[in-house]
């Protein structure tokens, strides 16, 4: 039964069934969301206007740069990201003559997508500007600091791959 403890007012939080309001701002989804989200618009900044690339572009790029060749299904594994967006990343870096593809040897269905020529001179320019965002960004943290969110964002990372179908699939944190 939901009960309520005080009454609410402008701007604050209905209370849950256990009595206690949701507070949005505290809940860890949407925190690493908005953060993960504010890191990723600062870095586009940095490549997308001069080497016409999109989020979703990059990401595919680099996941091929330091991993590649690889089928769309293990960009989308490694990423995170929906099909639609890795498939549309693709099709645009296909086009823009930064990725190759080729016949999968043993899975006909598939194909091997890797950096061509154009696409690995375009990676090999952005990586020093990600690792100077990086070290911007991280500034703020002393090195045991660093450590420790590398460590926790590994544990948290694992954790979800161990809940498997048992996580819930809802798309965006908020």
């Amino acid at each position: 039964m939901f009960h309520m403890k005080r009454k609410s007012t402008a701007g604050d939080a209905a209370p849950t069934e256990a009595g206690e309001p949701f507070r949005l701002e505290a809940f860890l989804p949407y925190r690493l969301s908005v953060t993960a989200n504010r890191m990723s618009r600062a870095f586009a900044r940095a490549y997308a206007e001069r080497f016409g690339l999109s989020i979703p572009e990059w990401r595919v790029m680099a996941v091929l740069g330091t991993g590649g060749p690889l089928t769309a299904a293990a960009i989308v594994e490694r990423t995170a990201m929906d099909k639609v967006k890795v498939s549309r990343a693709v099709a645009a870096l296909e086009a823009k003559g930064f990725l190759a593809r080729r016949p999968h040897p043993e899975d006909r269905r598939s194909a091997l997508l890797e950096l061509a020529g154009p696409g690995i001179e375009v990676f090999r320019a952005i990586v020093p500007l990600a690792r100077a965002l990086e070290a911007e960004l991280t500034a703020v943290l002393g090195p045991e600091d660093r450590a420790l969110l590398s460590s926790l964002l590994a544990r948290l990372d694992a954790h979800l791959a161990g809940l498997g179908d048992l996580a819930l699939d809802a798309g965006d944190p908020g």
